[in-house]
């Protein structure tokens, strides 16, 4: 039976999950130790159980080297159309696994042969790099979202085994569990050719575009559902690979709930923000949190229908950064760029200093928050476009 949540009956649980920091009630719940997730992104032991760092120790697997290379590809934006969809797809996808090669040293030019540079252990991309992105209604993206796993995965994981290395994405995505919704998801493809990790959009950044709404599916709009089906360890996914513990998020400009990530134990974030990431905000987020972070958003994007070139693309740049605030590596220009960096991550992972949060300060006020728009909105109404979630969106809102 779903869980009612109403604006007069928050738990205290409901509260800091709405803050977006569902991860620090565990702190003060519980000073004993605290299941890993299972592998499918699971809490074990219930809906409650969350991994999160305790006294600066979390949840880890071994490393299978000191240090990893890393690459982000700033790509442009390349809109199926759904009038041609099969071949508009395809050319996507082989101009993905064309910069996939490149970022390895290699190329259809050279037959896949590695001609120059160092392997790369984990290749990242931006939110939409196969598919672009348009205004698309629900009907729309239907025909443009992904089945994971699916044909287009297998391609990007055959790369992945090809090389030996991990390839982290984003997309829209169908689930079977989830008939109807369309959900805006981050993926990380591992070694073996298979997906490693499914982590959802946390939350749409609510009211940042006028009197619309975005109608991919995150965590927000579904809250209590979600975490009946997965747990709230869930809810703000880490994937603890052997290379490292690795979050992605498409949400700009959230920076409490980065903090989140770090306190759950991830070492390195990948922040994919259409149009958002760069690298200033990749900096700011690494010093803050005391993570790695990269910062990989879209290039100039020419042809992309109804969108001018420079759309999203940031002068700003992509960006790998050390938990310092330091760039390690960063593109100065718009265009198509790939940003390579050498992440010391067993040295990291030893000498790690996280942030110390004084939460006998901070809780209470978290405990009495409220936010304009309570989670859950998709459960009352799956909108069928833009108008339909900013109508939704104001009917919710206590600001009216």
């Amino acid at each position: 039976m779903k869980r009612k949540t109403s604006p007069h009956s928050l738990s205290r649980r409901d509260i800091l999950a709405a803050a977006g920091i569902a991860g620090l009630g565990a702190v003060a719940a519980s000073a004993g130790p605290v299941p890993a997730p299972k592998a499918g992104g699971q809490a074990v032991g219930g809906a409650g159980a969350i991994s999160v760092m305790k006294r600066g120790v979390y949840a880890t697997v071994p490393l299978r080297q000191e240090a990893i290379n890393v690459s982000a590809l700033q790509s442009r934006l390349m809109s199926i159309d759904l009038k041609d969809r099969e071949a508009t797809l395809k050319r996507n996808l082989a101009h993905v696994v064309k910069l996939i090669d490149y970022a390895q040293g290699s190329g259809p030019e050279w037959g896949g042969e590695r001609r120059w540079g160092a392997k790369q252990d984990l290749v990242c991309m931006h939110e939409f790099p196969i598919q672009g992105w348009q205004p698309w209604n629900r009907a729309e993206l239907q025909q443009v979202a992904f089945d994971l796993p699916g044909p287009e995965t297998a391609v990007i994981g055959e790369r992945a085994k090809h090389y030996g290395c991990y390839i982290a994405f984003g997309c829209y995505a169908r689930d079977k569990d989830w008939p109807g919704h369309i959900i805006n998801m981050s993926v990380i493809v591992g070694p073996d050719g298979n997906i490693v990790s499914k982590q959802w959009k946390a939350r749409n950044i609510l009211g940042a575009f006028g009197g619309i709404g975005l109608i991919g599916t995150t965590v927000y709009d579904v809250l209590d559902r979600y975490v009946e089906m997965y747990g709230w360890d869930a809810t703000l996914p880490v994937a603890r690979t052997d290379i490292g513990n690795i979050a992605m998020t498409a949400v700009g400009m959230e920076p409490m709930l980065y903090q989140a990530l770090a306190m759950k134990g991830a070492e390195i974030l990948i922040l994919t923000v259409t149009g958002g990431s760069n690298s200033e905000q990749a900096i700011q987020t690494a010093r803050a949190t005391r993570t790695y972070c990269v910062g990989v958003g879209n290039s100039v994007s020419p042809d992309n229908p109804g969108f001018a070139e420079a759309v999203g693309a940031r002068d700003e740049g992509t960006a790998i950064v050390d938990p310092r605030g330091v760039a390690l590596a960063k593109s100065a220009n718009h265009h198509e760029d790939i940003v390579s960096a050498r992440v010391a991550i067993g040295d990291f992972r030893r000498t790690r200093s996280p942030v110390e949060y004084p939460m006998a300060l901070l809780l209470p006020v978290f405990e009495q928050y409220v936010p304009s728009v309570q989670p859950g909105g998709f459960l009352e109404q799956l909108p069928n476009d833009y108008q339909e979630a900013g109508a939704l969106l104001k009917r919710r809102s206590a600001r009216k």
